[in-house]
């Protein structure tokens, strides 16, 4: 393989012909792809595909067998592998601050050319040369931002959710998830010119995951990222490179927009295999009936070698999608959890202080907020893990509770294989979809015959929350459930849990999978009051950006998150002082009044929000959008649609205020 410099132009790296193989597999086959400044680039495939083996032939760690690898004279790649990086014998500050090294090279060949230019005259011929280098030089670092690194290090350490007591830190005193956040903050502070991203946001919860999409916008040169998260590639990125068959192919467009391309192409592709598979079985039906008849021996063999022509498609299990279904929800009431006062703490503030709120069958509750709001504390409360809290917990009648945490893959039983596992727990009438199940959960081909006792953390991890799936339960709680999981097998899972017909309280950093299932938002703030969101993810959002907004405009007077907004629901008042008993029951009418009529908003902003994702499945659909005259109609009634919903948040924010209004009065 030949690595060629060039100069001139804008930073790039070019990839032509390259190919690959481990042994008899074939990696990568005639692999060509151009990263420049401003390139924005996925790298996506099935598990074990090359999309690594690829970043590690561009970042130089690797060679390939075949085939040129060039760069521009002087073009930075920096690579962030998956995992393995480990930081240890500095304090975080100086860690990090090691991504400026190469800018030290330059600061010292300026010294040297000071030096040089106090040794000679102005008429010396060597003066010109010495001060055009010293302008460049000077001109160079000037702009790379070295002489005000201290706050890029602060603003990128602080995006990755380091905080101000962590910065003297020893490195090794971190775990192996803040290992790679160092890591990412290094690679990010050497500002490349291509930026290789190999799974960056495995380590990443969902505000340092927001940070880095907005400074992937800011950021000039090229970035070649492969990612599970599919709302990071679907907002960072301006192109879909795939690779299928050892081979590479572009596509325009983000993620969503390579997948309705791919899925066209797939049923495609999937139409050509059956036809092919069909008339090889044909041939092969005749060649196996006439083999022995000598009057057709002619016949036989010109079948025969038809059949070694052909050219067989390969139809991989990457390209099935896998669908399975959780076994039905057994009937409860309609409150299927109740938590009343909840406060905890490990010897010190409150973790979790006086936390209450009630939540419905049917309905999806995501747990929002930074790392150490209580999360997972909270959810250990609820599933009964962790009975050291004060307040209340209460499932309601018929609950039947399942929970998945990380910690849950202990429990396996290594003595069984994983399909042994399994079978332990399904349901009679899911043992025909075992297979495709552990399908789903990336357990493939001879992986179902793995021991338990040989599984990786993250293989105990995916079983565990198979097995736990397949319990017949009416209220889930799942902290972290895709994790371990790749897109296929997250997309499976969301299918799965949006047809669930029972609650779900769940913990997750994937803000795709956040926005596709929550109906409600429950938000812990450390040292703040828990807030309760009903309506969908986006909407929490928006009263969070509403929030930052007032707090600009009042230059600080109040801290965001105090803005009025959805409150826990408050415990009944007793009686008051100064309130007679007679309009004490008028304001508590008033109060059940106000709350049935935000319920039923809430109810009709939900049937709406449902219509609007029909419509646009409906116009996503090629035979729809082909029909000019339907798609207006739709487009139409989309846009009905989304002003009615505007004018039911507007009548359920002034419900709202009216109801806090009615509350505070009591």
């Amino acid at each position: 393989m030949m690595d060629a410099g060039a100069s001139g132009g804008p930073a790039f790296v070019q990839l032509s012909g390259i190919s690959l193989a481990f042994g008899d597999r074939q990696i990568l086959k005639d692999v060509t792809l151009n990263l420049s400044s401003g390139s924005r680039c996925a790298l996506t495939g099935a598990n074990g595909c090359g999309k690594t083996t690829l970043m590690k032939i561009i970042a130089g760690k690797i060679k390939a067998d075949s085939g040129s690898l060039t760069r521009r004279r002087g073009a930075r790649v920096s690579y962030l592998p998956q995992s393995g990086v480990v930081h240890s014998g500095s304090l975080l500050l100086d860690e990090v601050e090691r991504a400026f090294d190469p800018m030290r090279v330059y600061l010292e060949e300026i010294e040297n050319i000071e030096k040089a230019l106090a040794r000679v005259t102005e008429e010396s011929p060597e003066t010109p040369r010495l001060l055009e280098t010293l302008h460049h030089h000077q001109e160079y670092t000037q702009n790379s931002g070295y002489w005000s690194r201290g706050e890029k290090i602060d603003m990128v350490l602080r995006g990755l959710g380091f905080s101000g007591s962590d910065m003297k830190r020893h490195t090794g005193e971190f775990s192996g998830g803040w290992q790679m956040r160092i890591a990412l903050a290094k690679v990010l502070l050497e500002d490349p010119d291509i930026l290789l991203l190999d799974e960056p946001t495995n380590y990443l919860d969902i505000e340092a995951r927001g940070w880095l999409k907005k400074f992937l916008d800011s950021f000039t040169g090229g970035v070649l990222i492969v990612s599970h998260d599919r709302w990071l590639l679907d907002a960072a990125v301006k192109e879909v490179a795939e690779i299928f068959c050892a081979r590479l192919t572009r596509y325009a467009g983000n993620y969503t927009a390579y997948e309705r391309r791919r899925a066209q192409e797939v049923g495609s592709l999937m139409d050509a295999y059956r036809r092919q598979q069909e008339e090889i079985a044909r041939q092969e039906e005749f060649i196996n009936r006439f083999r022995y008849n000598a009057s057709k021996a002619a016949m036989v063999q010109s079948r025969v070698k038809q059949l070694e022509k052909i050219v067989r498609i390969e139809a991989p299990e990457s390209v099935k999608r896998i669908h399975f279904s959780f076994p039905p929800a057994p009937a409860s009431g309609r409150w299927v959890m109740r938590a009343e006062n909840i406060s905890k703490n490990y010897g010190g503030p409150d973790v979790l202080s006086n936390l209450s709120f009630e939540l419905e069958r049917g309905e999806k509750l995501v747990v929002a907020g930074r790392n150490g709001a209580g999360k997972s504390t909270l959810l250990r409360v609820l599933a009964g893990r962790d009975s050291s809290f004060s307040g209340r917990a209460e499932p309601g009648a018929g609950v039947r509770m399942a929970y998945f945490s990380q910690d849950e893959e202990a429990a396996l039983d290594n003595t069984h294989s994983v399909e042994e596992e399994i079978e332990s727990v399904c349901p009679t009438q899911l043992f025909p979809k075992i297979r495709s199940m552990l399908g789903a959960f990336l357990f493939q081909a001879d992986d179902i015959y793995k021991s338990v006792s040989v599984l990786s953390g993250g293989e105990r991890s995916r079983l565990a929350l198979l097995k736990m799936l397949l319990f017949p339960a009416n209220l889930l709680i799942l902290d972290e459930p895709t994790n371990h999981l790749d897109m296929n097998s997250k997309d499976a899972l969301l299918d799965a849990l949006r047809q669930f017909g029972g609650a779900v309280i769940f913990v997750s950093h994937d803000r795709y999978f956040i926005e596709s299932l929550a109906t409600k938002v429950l938000e812990l703030r450390a040292g703040q009051p828990a807030r309760l969101f009903p309506g969908r993810y986006e909407y929490y959002l928006f009263r969070l950006e509403k929030e930052e907004e007032a707090f600009r405009d009042t230059g600080g007077g109040k801290t965001p998150g105090s803005v009025s907004a959805p409150r826990l629901p408050a415990a009944p008042a007793a009686d008051l002082p100064g309130i007679n008993r007679e309009e004490q029951k008028q304001r508590k009418a008033l109060i059940r009044k106000l709350e049935r009529r935000e319920e039923e908003i809430l109810a009709r902003i939900g049937g709406l929000e449902a219509r609007q994702r029909e419509i646009m499945a409906e116009m996503a659909r090629p035979e729809t959008y082909a029909d000019g005259g339907k798609m207006k109609n739709l487009k139409d009634e989309l846009e009905r649609a989304g002003q009615q919903e505007a004018a039911l948040h507007a009548q359920w924010e002034q419900a709202g205020a009216q109801l806090e209004a009615a509350k505070a009065g009591l």
